[in-house]
């Protein structure tokens, strides 16, 4: 899948500005960038939500603009940054609106339906949820319905606008986790919106640095991440090291007040040792 070219904007105000990306089949892409950038406008036009003013979205191969509506749904799924469920919707019922590209007049409910129900209920480990009403359940547990949702779409190509959005610590892992996970065991092609730098240098295989509607830097997590990079798309000023869990890199910002004079202290101290030693 890849973007040639893109510009896209509201109303008189243009977001992405001749922008190209190329987002690798099978494998977990990360969109980064300060608020306003453009990630998420990249995301929704990505998934043919939003017209380009110029260039073209490719898929295939394909112009997605020259595609069927429910052709693009069977390709690609997207979840949107906080989606709203009815009131007393059960988790069974959203994750059947899955099935909603593979319906018409002359195929209703299948077997097959069923089965890719099921198995997404499993894959996101929600099958003892499935009678609870979705609005009754904690925000992890929320998110991994909306997931089987998408999961039920059965598409090989999975968009997710920040979806640990919300969520403490424990809940963003595990959503992360089970993306992961899907992409490991089925091959299926994640690309989402991120916050945390880090977490995305963990679990990425591809990373896309957008700064003002164009994109910066693009590449794996340790091509993208430096000093230079954190600096110019987020404005801070920040030091990279190894995560020593992952191997991956690390951002450890400076900060501001305190923080800041915290760094200048033990900078001191270690001048003030370093001259002693010296001596």
């Amino acid at each position: 899948m890849k973007a040639n070219s893109l510009s896209v904007g509201y109303q008189e105000q243009l977001i992405l500005k001749d922008l190209n990306v190329t987002l690798p089949k099978g494998k977990i892409t990360v969109f980064l960038g300060s608020n306003g950038c453009g990630k998420s406008t990249l995301l929704r036009t990505l998934a043919r939500l939003l017209k380009p003013q110029g260039g073209n979205v490719v898929l295939d191969g394909q112009d997605i603009s020259k595609q069927k509506t429910k052709d693009i749904a069977k390709q690609l799924a997207i979840l949107p940054q906080g989606p709203v469920t009815p009131e007393g919707l059960t988790v069974l019922q959203l994750v059947k609106q899955g099935r909603y590209p593979y319906q018409n007049w002359f195929k209703q409910w299948s077997e097959e339906d069923e089965k890719a129900v099921q198995k997404a209920l499993e894959s996101t480990r929600m099958t003892e949820l499935q009678d609870r009403a979705v609005d009754s359940l904690s925000g992890g547990q929320r998110q991994r319905a909306w997931i089987a949702m998408t999961l039920a779409q059965d598409t090989d190509i999975i968009l997710l606008d920040e979806p640990t959005t919300y969520l403490d610590m424990t809940h963003q892992i595990e959503i992360l986790d089970l993306l992961f996970e899907l992409n490991e065991t089925e091959g299926r092609t994640i690309i989402m919106v991120l916050h945390d730098l880090n977490l995305a240098c963990r679990y990425a295989h591809h990373i896309v640095a957008i700064r003002d509607g164009c994109v910066y830097a693009e590449g794996e997590p340790e091509e993208v991440i430096s000093p230079a990079m954190v600096h110019e798309v987020f404005n801070m000023t920040c030091q990279v090291a190894c995560d020593p869990l992952f191997g991956t890199p690390m951002c450890i910002p400076h900060g501001k007040g305190r923080c800041l004079q915290r760094i200048q202290q033990q900078e001191g101290a270690q001048n003030e040792r370093e001259m002693s030693y010296s001596s």
